[in-house]
């Protein structure tokens, strides 16, 4: 049986009734840590990922799904985790991110929509001895091979 896939069911299976919120991520690692990342469209709270995790271990222990001991962590992606999901992308309409193309290339720019196809983003293009201008970019998803965002201290 797949750990992973297990969990990712429950967790789905437990959230159903908070329509807010999405499952981003199950991870098992060799060292027996268990990472569930849930998100929101709102964010999550730690009763949210308290419920999850209880949901979570709970069905786990009943159907002796691992054998070894294993350490169980329901978080949201923190901000330094590359977004994935459309969902994600649409929750952060507005922020700035910064995104690796799949020839090696970054950009950013402030993200101004957001779909499964495409996302649109409004950069700054410096050229030689003009001046900058901001123009508005599609950037097909196919073509993004890490999106995160960025923090802006000002």
């Amino acid at each position: 049986m797949n750990i992973e896939k297990r969990v990712a069911e429950l967790v789905e299976e437990k959230i159903a009734d908070m329509p807010t919120l999405f499952l981003v991520d199950v991870k098992m690692q060799a060292n027996g840590k268990l990472t569930i990342l849930v998100d929101g469209d709102n964010g999550i709270g730690i009763a949210d990922c308290a419920a999850i995790s209880r949901h979570v271990g709970f069905h786990l222990e009943e159907e002796n799904v691992i054998e070894n001991a294993y350490n169980l962590e329901v978080s949201s992606p923190g901000i330094d985790t590359p977004l994935t999901l459309t969902r994600q992308y649409t929750k952060n309409i507005g922020r700035l991110l910064s995104i690796k193309m799949d020839d090696g290339t970054k950009r950013e720019g402030k993200l101004l929509a957001a779909g499964e196809e495409a996302i649109s983003i409004e950069e700054t293009i410096k050229q030689k001895g003009k001046k900058a201008e901001i123009i508005e970019s599609t950037i097909p998803t196919d073509k993004i091979t890490e999106t995160k965002v960025l923090i802006s201290f000002k």
